[in-house]
């Protein structure tokens, strides 16, 4: 084996500090192995963000260690600093180690997994990037969103009660009593049209939402994002539709769409997109597929 540099992110409250000493296991288990490792830990994700860019050089390995907002912040540093990522799935949500079958629910087998791994070459998987007016990127692994299950987001964002999960499971009841549909203009390779739909996703993966197939065809290598919409519905036949989303099972539906495309522009009033369970800003938004621009140790 030839031993890496390799710098460790970690995310001390992943899983909402069930997974607190993750990181370290991680770290620990990658310099007995001979790599050269440095830790970083911070209780402020912009300042771990700050420090962890710091950190790489042009020969390191990133590896974060958390959910998917570590995800989405190591796409982000392994894209600007051109350097290759790891994953060890500590979180809630693991939607791109879930797409990748990276062993989940032990830091320990998921660690052993990332060892064998940085034995060979990494894997090159397709990126999404969210790109404002002002032309700032956003990169993501798995799915932009811009509809219901934004609305979900934003709104757990501004409660300060109750914390953890159950704030999202408030968030979603509040959003469901106010569901109706929205209206967009979409432009899907140079195709404009306008609709009202409940749901508006572009994916890069299969999953979001800790295993939602929102997308369950789509792939990581195949230099297409999957374009999603849903159709407006009652609350009862959204309530309906709603588990079978976890089996893929719900694209059977004639109120669901899905089209490939490479370039997705996507406008709405007042709504603020998020990528990866991340907030990234008001549309509208372009959504393009940089095709093999990430190497991953998976």
């Amino acid at each position: 084996m030839t031993p890496r540099h390799i710098v460790v992110a970690m995310n001390p409250r992943a899983s909402f500090g069930k997974n607190e000493d993750a990181g370290h296991e991680v770290a620990r288990v990658l310099a007995s192995a001979g790599h050269d490792v440095i830790a970083l830990r911070e209780e402020d994700y912009r300042a771990l963000e700050n420090a962890t860019r710091d950190a790489l050089r042009p020969e390191s390995v990133l590896v974060v260690v958390g959910g998917d907002g570590m995800v989405h912040m190591g796409v982000h540093l392994a894209r600007e600093k051109n350097v290759p990522l790891g994953l060890v799935p500590a979180g809630t949500g693991n939607d791109l180690a879930r797409h990748l079958g990276l062993p989940l629910g032990s830091i320990s087998l998921a660690t052993q997994h990332l060892l064998r791994a940085l034995e060979g070459a990494p894997q090159r998987i397709d990126l999404g990037v969210a790109t404002s007016l002002q032309g700032v990127e956003h990169p993501f692994a798995c799915v932009f969103s811009a509809g219901f299950d934004a609305l979900v987001n934003e709104r757990a964002n501004k409660l300060r009660f109750p914390r953890g999960r159950h704030r999202y499971t408030l968030a979603l009841l509040i959003e469901l009593a106010k569901l109706r549909p929205i209206t967009y203009t979409l432009t899907i390779d140079g195709v404009e049209e306008t609709g009202s739909y409940l749901l508006v996703a572009v994916a890069n993966s299969q999953s979001f939402g800790g295993g939602m197939k929102v997308t369950p065809d789509a792939s990581l290598v195949d230099g297409k994002l999957d374009v999603f919409t849903l159709d407006p519905l009652s609350r009862l036949a959204f309530l309906r539709i709603y588990p079978r989303v976890f089996k893929g099972l719900h694209v059977t539906d004639r109120r669901v769409h899905i089209r490939r495309a490479t370039q997705v522009r996507v406008a709405s009033e007042g709504i603020v997109a998020y990528a990866d369970g991340e907030r990234l800003e008001a549309l509208p938004l372009e959504v393009s597929v940089e095709p093999s621009r990430l190497a991953v140790f998976a």
